[in-house]
């Protein structure tokens, strides 16, 4: 499985010649829009800065993970080429949604791979969660704060899921330089096995490291 990162939380997995883009932004986030066909799309949920499904070209088909205009979780259980697709149930604040509404952390299996995209995902997980999400490969979480987890909770998911690879997301970079999010660097001070892995980066399941790798890619 092949991933490559396009800014802030969006993301695209290549796997035998099927591609899915992951949580699209608008063009008023800055990020130069990436040139992509995908076969499929899936959305977290329903903000601007995921859910702009008009970056890709073509006529992908779009899994959402929310239905009624985010206001409900959708039933997810998809199969795109050779891609399993499934969701965990989450919300966008430590308040049951009431500050920011529902989010999905999206499951993507392949080829013995499970990479979990996090989503807008705004608190710590519940044991029901957690199981849910099962035995994580790879776990694309956001480190930032402000609107999601920050540098501590995104250590505590970690600590909760034990992924071997973590890729960090949504912060802030010289893009969204005025947004109310904090630095890749607070997340990544002071740890250990932090690997700067260019614009993507291939997944194989009988490669994996044996200790947890965080792997930060560019746009």
């Amino acid at each position: 499985m092949k991933l490559t990162y396009h800014g802030h939380a969006c993301f695209s997995i290549e796997a035998d010649g099927t591609t899915i883009l992951i949580d699209p932004f608008n063009d008023t986030c800055g990020y130069p829009m990436p040139d992509i066909s995908p076969t499929a799309i899936a959305v977290s949920h329903e903000h601007f800065d995921h859910n702009y499904v008009q970056m890709a070209k073509g006529s992908p088909r779009v899994i959402r993970g929310l239905k009624n205009g985010g206001k409900d979780w959708a039933q997810v259980n998809e199969k795109v080429g050779p891609v399993a697709i499934t969701t965990v149930r989450t919300y966008h604040d430590p308040t049951e949604g009431s500050q920011r509404g529902r989010n999905v952390m999206l499951i993507f299996d392949s080829g013995g791979i499970r990479l979990v995209h996090s989503g807008d995902l705004g608190h710590t997980l519940s044991n029901e969660q957690a199981n849910a999400l099962g035995k994580v490969d790879v776990l694309l979480v956001p480190v930032g704060g402000f609107y999601t987890i920050g540098p501590k909770e995104a250590d505590a998911v970690i600590d909760q899921l034990r992924p071997r690879v973590i890729v960090p997301m949504h912060y802030k970079t010289p893009v969204t330089q005025s947004w109310p999010i904090g630095p890749l660097d607070e997340f990544v001070k002071g740890k250990a096995r932090v690997k700067q892995v260019g614009r993507s980066a291939t997944f194989d399941a009988s490669a994996l490291p044996k200790e947890t790798e965080f792997w930060v890619l560019t746009a």
